[in-house]
């Protein structure tokens, strides 16, 4: 595979900004090449291409800055479950939103694993992507429906005593499975968790920060498992454009998070969900 610093900076434009956009990385990332064609087409119709691989390995970017935006939040949880693992007292709330990241990381990261095969083998072809980006549309629009009296509750509630109020294990685990849904290309992370939080009656700006917090463990660990391809002697040409990638990818994920966390004060998801509708079924007409 070739890819030039050219492609390699707008994959990672794109990374950066769909990951936490609840719109999908993945089906942006195969559905672009394949609505751009050319050289492009070939990331994802050619069975020996690494793309995926250099995709995944440009989330490493997205997750650190991620951990820099919510690292005094990380700090707290991490640092309060040392004390609680060491009283073996584990009332605090940063202690219990942390178990339940870990609950909720433990489902997406084992079907990740046992289907990684066919998951990678659905991966280039764009009807399946563009299918479940419209589904994602509809996804983030059943949760705003079905949410819209839970927008009264207080802001002034901490966002970890209120994520500790309303998610409990059985919860985590659901959000758990519902994030397992974005192993398909389509269908978002992000969008998924954060609807799983309208739905248990908390606020927008409150669901964000849980679906951030979330995003990073699932991110880290997705890339952590590829990075370590791309120095294989196959694909270590690819070192110089994936490093520019990682520096777009990062810069665009910070100014997402800065974007998402203003946006999610005062506003919803129905524009995401209109642009997923409009952007699939379009793709679908195109690729069907």
């Amino acid at each position: 595979m070739e890819l030039s610093y050219t492609q390699s900076i707008l994959t990672g434009l794109i990374q950066g900004i769909t990951e936490l956009f609840p719109i999908s990385s993945l089906g942006h990332a195969v559905l672009i090449p394949a609505w751009v064609g050319g050289s492009w087409a070939s990331f994802i119709t050619d069975p020996a291409s690494p793309y995926l691989t250099v995709t995944i390995a440009l989330h490493a970017a997205s997750a650190l800055a991620l951990f820099l935006v919510f690292r005094k939040r990380w700090f707290s949880m991490l640092g309060d479950t040392f004390i609680s693992l060491r009283k073996w007292n584990f009332s605090s709330h940063n202690t219990r939103l942390f178990l339940m990241i870990i609950i909720a990381t433990i489902p997406v990261g084992l079907l990740g694993f046992i289907f990684e095969e066919p998951l990678q083998n659905l991966f280039g072809d764009p009807l399946p992507s563009a299918f479940f980006l419209t589904i994602n549309g509809l996804i983030l629009i059943a949760a705003e429906r079905l949410s819209r009296k839970n927008n009264a509750i207080s802001l002034h509630e901490d966002a970890v005593d209120n994520i500790a109020t309303h998610i409990t294990p059985v919860s985590a685990l659901a959000v758990g499975f519902g994030q397992s849904l974005a192993l398909f290309a389509g269908i978002s992370r992000f969008g998924i968790t954060i609807s799983a939080g309208l739905l248990r009656k908390m606020h927008h700006s409150v669901s964000a920060e849980f679906a951030f917090l979330l995003a990073l463990p699932v991110i880290a660990g997705a890339s952590l498992l590829k990075l370590p391809e791309l120095f294989t002697p196959e694909l270590r040409h690819l070192a110089g454009p994936v490093i520019a990638g990682s520096i777009v990818s990062f810069a665009a994920t910070y100014f997402s998070i800065s974007f998402l966390v203003k946006w999610f004060k005062t506003k919803t998801l129905y524009p995401f969900a209109i642009y997923c509708l409009i952007v699939g079924l379009i793709s679908i007409l195109r690729f069907a």
